[in-house]
């Protein structure tokens, strides 16, 4: 069975892989149809099998789009670096409107690939084949902010190894991101025997702190993201358009870059110190009498203002965010600044398999089961009803917790006797937590409710001039 790639876009640069048209719908790319493998383009003595080529894996960026063949080629579309001229070293873009070879890595294994606005980052194995832990990163396109990590800030049109990831690196490169102006690389070390050593590595653009090294500097080579964990070994890695989310391999997952780590979020309602980027890593998951609330999490992936997550071996998401068109997929469009159930699985009529016609007579046994059926669709309609109830008293919640103590929500700040009991003492939980609290805690929570109390006192004033100006109306009228 092979598998070909569908798009649907706006296709001015040709990204979409076709002739240059709209397109609303998917669209078969017929030329994936009509290739044969890298080697046939290449020389026919070379090729190793006949026949259409199933994609492995694809990726897309701001104007380009890449895929990775089944014999490990890689294929590019859209806006393409191309050299200015034959002499020079600057690049420019053009378009192509079909999937082009990127011909550099012919004799060698493209395993993953990830690409930003104007650049791309590849990981291929060092000989003909990938063993498992023998990938040399390479990187191309622009690189007017030092999104290739090779050192400077000039582009380049052909692939180029960075360095500090080569063959010889103690170094074992196994992910790869891109955001619009920055990179993140995940890695193990090739010499670690009794425990895995993981590290997260950023370059490029940092003016929103989407780098992670508490700054937000600009960085040309890679450096590590040294705030993480050094015991969590990471799993996923990804890239916003100006902020970055990792997971590892327990359950934890750190957020940083543009709004507390939120992406492109204009309208976060934080306030006070903790308002603005983050410039290091903040922990967005929280923590339940098990540990981390996110079991067995498979990867993390971020838009331009919003973060998922898969965790429970793929049975659970998670997502947070602006909730701009429903993209958190609550059921809501509102903005949600901490951890929140998607509404998964779906339990509409939409999804349901329809079922297979039969001419065999109706029988006690199946009007059991139809009972059955539709008993258990009405359950899993109360279901999905309490699933949107429990995340609106998230979201409400939240934006509470984010009003008095000015940051995101977590499973930690549940008081105690609530999460193990369900029993629930206002005042002597108020108490507490004024007890455990630091300086910076009660001078926030004390000009919050100062601010609260004067509000109130305004709205009050502005009633009672209301009740006077009423009362004095009729007997000013009477007296005319």
């Amino acid at each position: 069975m092979h598998f070909f790639l569908c798009n649907l876009d706006c296709p001015m640069d040709g990204q979409l892989g076709v002739s240059g048209e709209n397109y609303s719908m998917p669209h078969l790319m017929d030329q994936f149809l009509e290739l044969g493998t890298l080697g046939s383009l290449i020389d026919h003595s070379e090729t190793k099998s006949e026949g259409p080529l199933k994609i492995c894996s694809i990726k897309a960026g701001g104007m380009m789009s890449l895929a990775i063949d089944d014999h490990g080629a890689l294929w590019m579309w859209g806006n393409c670096p191309q050299q200015r001229n034959k002499t020079g070293s600057s690049i420019s873009f053009e378009s192509s409107f079909i999937p082009i070879p990127v011909r550099d890595f012919h004799g060698h294994t493209v395993v993953k690939v990830a690409c930003g606005s104007e650049h791309v980052v590849a990981l291929v194995s060092a000989g003909e084949t990938y063993k498992g832990e023998d990938l040399v990163c390479y990187s191309w396109g622009n690189n007017n902010h030092g999104q290739l990590g090779l050192g400077d800030r000039e582009s380049r049109v052909h692939p180029e190894i960075v360095e500090m990831f080569n063959q010889d690196s103690s170094w074992d490169v196994y992910e790869v991101a891109c955001g619009a102006y920055h990179t993140a690389l995940l890695t193990r070390k090739r010499t670690t025997i009794d425990a895995l050593e993981s590290v997260c590595w950023t370059f490029g653009l940092g003016d929103n702190g989407q780098l992670g090294h508490g700054t937000t500097q600009s960085v040309l080579k890679p450096e590590p993201v040294k705030e993480l964990p050094g015991q969590a070994y990471l799993i996923s890695v990804d890239c916003g358009l100006f902020h970055t989310s990792v997971v590892s391999s327990v359950g934890d997952v750190w957020s940083w870059g543009m709004e507390k780590g939120l992406g492109l979020c204009p309208d976060a309602s934080f306030t006070g110190t903790d308002a603005g980027d983050a410039s290091s890593p903040l922990l967005m998951s929280g923590y339940g009498v098990d540990g981390p609330i996110f079991h067995n999490p498979i990867q993390v992936a971020c838009g331009a203002a919003h973060t998922v997550l898969v965790a429970n071996d793929g049975y659970k998401l998670w997502s947070w965010g602006r909730g701009t068109s429903g993209v958190l997929g609550n059921g809501k469009t509102i903005n949600c600044f901490a951890p929140s159930f998607v509404l998964w699985p779906p339990l509409t009529e939409d999804f349901k398999q329809p079922e297979p016609k039969t001419v065999v007579e109706e029988s006690n046994g199946s009007k059991a089961v139809a009972e059955t059926d539709k008993r258990l669709s009405l359950a899993m309609e109360e279901i999905e009803l309490l699933q949107s109830k429990l995340s609106i008293m998230e979201q409400y919640g939240g934006m509470l917790h984010g009003l008095v103590f000015g940051r995101p929500f977590t499973y930690q700040d549940i008081p105690i006797s609530l999460q193990n009991s369900g029993n629930f003492d206002i005042a002597k939980q108020w108490e507490s937590m004024l007890e455990s609290a630091d300086h910076s805690k009660l001078l926030r929570l004390e000009l919050f409710y100062r601010d609260m109390r004067a509000t109130i006192k305004d709205k009050i004033m502005k009633r009672r001039i209301q009740e006077i100006i009423k009362e004095c109306l009729p007997s000013s009228t009477s007296e005319k």
